[in-house]
């Protein structure tokens, strides 16, 4: 009998429970959202989480507060973003490297991005060029490849730090031309650029959107780009493929991500908030004279996104023998 009273017990606890659940879910949001960035405040991240914050919070009609939590390579924002409370009020931006590259490079991440944290929604994928200095003798890839195989080891390539995609650009190049090269990390992408106009290394991948303003005022000459085709905003750029090197593909992608266990009706609800933002054509303007694909489409299609590129970054990393700093 005693059984019988505890077992209705726990039932009628767990039926109020899901019914409080569902209740909260149905008038979800009902308080400030914050989005967290694991970056710091200034940078592509975060000018996008910003845009991406403002459109939302209008149309969820709640404020979003943008929250940046910058170090690590991302790491630690991430780390945030995994451990927050499953409600839907803490979501942030998921990146590249800390959802795609960080697992196999670090080795030892406090949090793992498939088991901890739930997609919610592509927002861009923007594409890399190789970029010299415009007094450089490369006018092509080919003929990189064929002065590095000449003297191997000797070419050196700058990038924003260890891991980033800078350095994962020129790591699958190497490994798709079967060629040698020096990797020269700088604290930023920026301070990579500023050498490589001043001569001090003889290449870099950069972000399209970053390199852009150096190759029109003529201080970076573009060689390929890591796009699947040409860019209209550069058409007589060629893709990797178009020269031989099918593999080099990359894109420097980011979304929305949330806390593993937030409810999907929750989810739903911010992806398609995220989706109504992208369709704003001021912010799509943007994204397209930057260079960038506008992204979109469920959870699902971004989680697909994420495992096949864990896989692609991951077996990089380890062939590369890439380790952290």
């Amino acid at each position: 009998m005693k059984t019988s009273c505890a077992f209705k017990g726990l039932l009628c606890f767990a039926l109020a429970w899901s019914a409080l659940s569902a209740s909260s879910q149905s008038t979800y949001p009902n308080k400030v959202i914050s989005f967290i960035v694991p970056y710091g405040a200034g940078g592509g991240a975060d000018s996008r989480s910003r845009q991406m914050a403002q459109g939302m919070s209008v149309i969820l009609k709640q404020p979003i507060i943008v929250d940046n939590k910058a170090g690590a390579g991302g790491n630690i924002g991430t780390d945030f973003i995994a451990k927050a409370a499953p409600d839907g009020y803490t979501i942030g931006m998921g990146n590249f490297a800390p959802l795609s590259v960080n697992k196999t490079l670090f080795g030892n991440l406090k949090y793992d991005p498939e088991s901890d944290l739930v997609p919610i929604m592509l927002i861009e994928k923007g594409p890399l060029i190789l970029v010299v200095n415009p007094t450089s003798s490369f006018k092509s890839v080919n003929d990189i490849v064929a002065a590095a195989k000449a003297k191997p080891g000797v070419l050196s390539f700058a990038s924003g730090g260890i891991g980033g995609s800078h350095q994962l650009s020129a790591e699958l190049f190497k490994q798709s031309a079967e060629i040698d090269m020096i990797h020269v990390p700088y604290k930023s992408g920026s301070a990579g650029l500023m050498d490589l106009m001043s001569n001090n290394v003889n290449m870099m991948f950069d972000q399209m959107y970053s390199a852009m303003p150096s190759i029109k005022a003529g201080k970076l000459r573009p060689i390929a780009i890591t796009s699947d085709k040409r860019s209209p905003l550069f058409p007589d750029l060629p893709a990797f493929a178009e020269v031989g090197y099918p593999k080099v593909k990359v894109q420097n992608w980011q979304g929305l991500v949330a806390p593993k266990g937030t409810p999907r009706a929750i989810i739903d609800k911010l992806n398609a908030a995220a989706n109504e933002v992208l369709k704003d054509p001021h912010l799509r303007d943007l994204m397209l004279e930057q260079g960038n694909e506008i992204g979109g489409g469920t959870p699902d299609d971004f989680a697909a996104l994420i495992k096949s590129e864990s896989a692609k970054w991951s077996a990089v990393v380890k062939t590369a023998n890439i380790k952290p700093e």
